[in-house]
């Protein structure tokens, strides 16, 4: 079953982000293909500034895959500042064009 992981709060910023992928992909200013995630597993994944701050949204195909993404992102947050944790929970739908 997907779970959904959202990003948010007030010490995760654009800049912030920007740096965190830089980390995860050895110096990429950009991701724009699940290759460039450090493990398998993305289905989706968004970002952008919203009334509330910065956000990202990922969908992951399963509870397993995201773990393991989070196992090697929690710790490139803590180095980048980020205290805010993110929020996982199981997609009740999902559906992609």
């Amino acid at each position: 079953m997907p779970v959904v992981l959202v990003t948010q709060g007030p010490t995760f910023t654009q800049e912030r982000y920007e740096e965190t992928v830089r980390r995860l992909t050895g110096g990429k200013s950009r991701m724009e293909t699940p290759s460039d995630w450090p493990v398998e597993g993305l289905l989706t994944h968004i970002a952008g500034e919203g009334e509330h701050g910065f956000r990202v949204v990922d969908v992951w195909e399963s509870e397993e895959a995201c773990r393991r993404f989070g196992d090697r992102l929690m710790s490139v947050l803590e180095e980048t500042g980020v205290k805010d944790e993110p929020e996982m929970y199981s997609a009740h739908t999902f559906v992609s064009a």
